[in-house]
């Protein structure tokens, strides 16, 4: 159990490696959009440490890191057709979607995700969680991505919480990052983290 400091009015949940371990779906569509769209081969080492880009970033690092230019729109799509079809093998992220169900109902929640609505949707679907959240906040909604505070802003004022007032739980250095440009108080649930909090 995790205790949730005094004064919290609103929880913020990333969703990709947070609420649901779509990694792994989403490194082998990347994988295989990259290859089939740009004939691009990158290995899984090349994605290492970039979990929490948004498709965008994802496609400068490729661009600069292949020399090449890229059909972006035909990229992403097909990663995101690839990722959708395998949600049925998605897995939910038990220590976080615990305290999800422990704190609905009482607490107002929401997800601040760098992913797209689409599959953020689809994700929520696949673990039963898709009236849980009171609000669902994706990279289609800002203008800046992670590490922009912009998502996380936001998503305190669909809830009509001060950002202050708000926890949020991520795993990645971008989002946490947000989180904290927004002035929230973070839980980094990385299992090495051993839910690690910081204001």
């Amino acid at each position: 159990m995790i205790d949730i400091p005094a004064g919290t009015e609103a929880l913020i949940f990333d969703c990709d490696g947070t609420l649901v371990d779509t990694l792994p779906l989403y490194l082998k569509a990347w994988q295989a959009a990259l290859q089939e769209v740009a004939g691009i081969d990158a290995d899984a080492d090349w994605f290492r440490g970039r979990g929490g880009y948004s498709e965008q970033m994802l496609l400068s690092a490729v661009e600069k890191s292949f020399g090449v230019t890229v059909d972006r729109k035909a990229v992403i799509a097909e990663t995101r057709r690839r990722v959708r079809e395998t949600l049925t093998d998605v897995r939910c992220n038990v220590p976080v979607i615990t305290i999800v169900r422990e704190w609905a109902g009482r607490l107002p929640l929401a997800v601040a995700s760098s992913g797209s609505r689409e599959v953020v949707e689809a994700s929520l679907a696949a673990i039963g969680l898709s009236d849980v959240f009171s609000a669902v906040v994706t990279i289609e909604d800002v203008e800046h991505p992670k590490p922009a505070p912009d998502i996380y802003l936001l998503a305190a004022r669909k809830l009509d919480v001060s950002a202050g007032r708000c926890v949020v739980f991520e795993d990645s250095d971008e989002g946490l990052k947000a989180a904290r440009a927004a002035g929230m108080t973070t839980m980094d649930v990385r299992p090495c983290s051993s839910f690690h909090v910081s204001a």
